[in-house]
C-alpha cells in the first residue's frame, strides 16, 4: 500500500481530481488544505484510494480549571 499526504497528491493531480478520487467536493479538499489537516491518501490493493486523518487523541483541549 502506498501512503501519500493530501497536499502532495494535490500538488501532483489537482484538487478536483483528488476530490473525485475520494468522493468529496473540491471545496472540502481546499478547506482541509487551508486548515493544515494531516490527511493521507492510501492506495488499496485494488487500486482505489481511501483517506485517513491523523490527529491527537483526545482532540479537544481539556477544560480550564480555576476560572470562574
Amino acid at each position: 500500500m502506498e501512503k501519500i499526504s493530501l497536499s502532495e497528491y494535490v500538488k501532483q493531480n489537482g484538487q478536483a481530481k483528488t476530490a473525485n478520487l475520494i468522493g468529496v467536493h473540491q471545496t472540502a479538499i481546499s478547506k482541509a488544505l487551508r486548515a493544515g489537516r494531516k490527511i493521507f491518501l492510501i492506495r488499496q490493493e485494488d487500486g482505489s484510494y481511501k483517506a485517513e486523518e491523523c490527529r491527537p487523541f483526545p482532540s479537544q483541549k481539556p477544560p480550564e480549571s480555576g476560572k470562574e
